[in-house]
């Protein structure tokens, strides 16, 4: 089976950049798998926030992680700076997937890339309609 090749920085939409640590490496002395989503949560939270999406707090939408993944294409660690490009790969009426690359200090081409798969629910629980300002604020995200 042939692998898609590495996304560029052009195809995403929106960028945050992300410091790696210290505690980021695994004994193999590149960036641990674990690290990798939580970088993708970290860039998509962030975005959320910037983009006045609350998520944290009384007003929070209650948008519930589903379903991640992760494609590695070449090792990062630390001390290298992340860049994580953002995109919104399908938006749907209660779900978003987001996607994600992360690209090393200034190469071009991720280093990495994933996705998470959101569902906004209600307070029973159950998915619920994006409302229509966050669903533009995720359109703009749209690849």
């Amino acid at each position: 089976m042939s692998r898609p090749p590495p996304g560029t920085r052009a195809d995403y939409r929106a960028f945050r950049t992300l410091p790696t640590r210290w505690m980021d490496n695994d004994e193999y002395g590149h960036m641990n798998n674990a690290t990798y989503l939580s970088f993708f949560d970290t860039a998509i939270s962030l975005w959320q926030l910037d983009s006045g999406i609350q998520i944290r707090g009384p007003e929070a939408m209650r948008l519930l992680t589903v379903e991640t993944g992760c494609r590695y294409h070449a090792e990062t660690g630390f001390p290298d700076l992340i860049t994580a490009g953002l995109r919104v790969g399908h938006l749907g009426s209660s779900s978003v997937r987001f996607e994600v690359g992360l690209f090393r200090n200034d190469d071009t081409t991720a280093s990495a890339e994933g996705f998470f798969t959101q569902v906004l629910t209600g307070d029973d629980g159950r998915p619920a309609p994006i409302p229509d300002m966050i669903r533009t604020r995720l359109a703009g995200l749209s690849a």
